[in-house]
């Protein structure tokens, strides 16, 4: 049976409600310890996981030596006090009890042995490495580390504390469903999931995941649409009786490769700007200009995608069809300017997203 909801992520910044200047430095000191424990624990349980699965390959141990990876009591042949989770749960539990949140662990440490099954085969081959983690990674964590999710009125954002540190949102000018989607589950309409905190130069960002129902359309299976990917013109779709062209060479490249000639004048004269903090100020308008092309790629992508949805919808089509992707992403690796500008990879994931949020069967061909 087709699953009629779908999970999606959103990107939400935070502030630290408290009111004076220590309590909130204190509250970030503290958010960064738990980001590096969680750092050293994730490192170490993949550690682990990967030893107790490739024993079975240390052929030079005795033969006399058990090596079944299950619980000793439920199984003779088993080498582990316990079960094979709890193995590597309790391992980071004791060595950094007290330094971080136990919800923190036990989501870590489901979230790296999913991972680690589902690469199994290819760590087996000798075909992947370990996962190596940064020291800014986001740190996991469920819902019942947040309680009293409400909007205040008088803060004018919503507001909940998350393990006894009490946060409020900065959603500033909102053109997104972040606000909608908050809502929708204080409201008890929508279910929010395992959620992720990232720190980055001082800021906090929340990433929650919600459980969202698809959306409900008049379409036809038997009704299929046939769309192209390509530099010349984005996106190109027809169906029996329609066909439609969003966007153009013009539109999408003229505005980013202004955008990049101008990073490029800033770079140049980057080594004759006033300095002061170091390199920050130098190559402040770089930034400003790299910021300024992501920016504007991401907003032409999701227009493109979301007039491709609505297209199909309007003509009750059920199946798109992405048809001759291959050849064209070969093309496009052995082009240099085409790689660099064409951003394929996010137009297909924005297209899959939309698709599936639709009820629509997304096929590449």
């Amino acid at each position: 049976m087709e699953k009629t909801t779908l999970k999606l992520s959103r990107k939400i910044q935070l502030l630290v409600d408290l009111p004076t200047k220590e309590e909130r430095k204190e509250a970030l000191d503290k958010l960064y310890q738990w980001q590096n424990r969680c750092f050293r624990a994730a490192n170490l349980i993949v550690t682990h996981l990967y030893v107790q699965e490739m024993i079975k390959e240390f052929f030079y141990l005795s033969e006399g030596i058990k090596y079944k990876l299950a619980d000793e009591k439920k199984d003779e042949l088993g080498i582990l006090q316990r079960s094979r989770i709890n193995t590597t749960y309790r391992m980071v539990s004791n060595r950094f009890k007290g330094e971080i949140p136990t919800n923190i662990l036990s989501n870590l440490n489901n979230v790296l042995l999913s991972s680690f099954n589902q690469n199994r085969p290819q760590y087996w081959r000798g075909e992947r490495s370990l996962k190596n983690f940064r020291r800014d990674m986001a740190f996991p964590f469920s819902l019942e580390g947040i309680r009293g999710l409400a909007y205040d009125e008088e803060k004018k954002a919503f507001t909940f504390r998350l393990f006894q540190i009490p946060f409020k949102t900065y959603l500033g000018n909102d053109h997104t469903d972040k606000r909608v989607l908050l809502e929708r589950v204080i409201q008890g309409k929508t279910k929010l999931c395992m959620s992720n905190m990232k720190l980055k130069e001082g800021k906090i960002f929340w990433l929650p995941i919600f459980e969202i129902e698809k959306e409900e359309h008049c379409l036809r299976p038997e009704l299929i649409a046939e769309a192209s990917l390509s530099l010349e013109y984005p996106i190109v779709v027809k169906t029996n009786t329609a066909k439609l062209t969003i966007g153009t060479r013009e539109e999408f490249l003229y505005r980013r490769l202004a955008i990049q000639a101008s990073r490029k004048r800033a770079q140049g004269g980057a080594s004759y700007s006033r300095s002061g903090k170091g390199t920050t100020r130098k190559v402040k308008a770089v930034d400003k200009f790299h910021d300024m092309e992501n920016k504007y790629v991401r907003h032409r992508i999701h227009v493109y995608s979301r007039r491709l949805i609505d297209f199909c919808v309007k003509h009750q089509v059920g199946t798109l069809l992405l048809v001759n992707q291959e050849t064209k992403i070969g093309i496009a690796k052995e082009e240099e300017f085409v790689l660099r500008n064409w951003s394929y990879y996010d137009l297909m994931t924005k297209i899959k997203y939309k698709a599936e949020k639709a009820g629509i069967e997304l096929i590449v061909d």
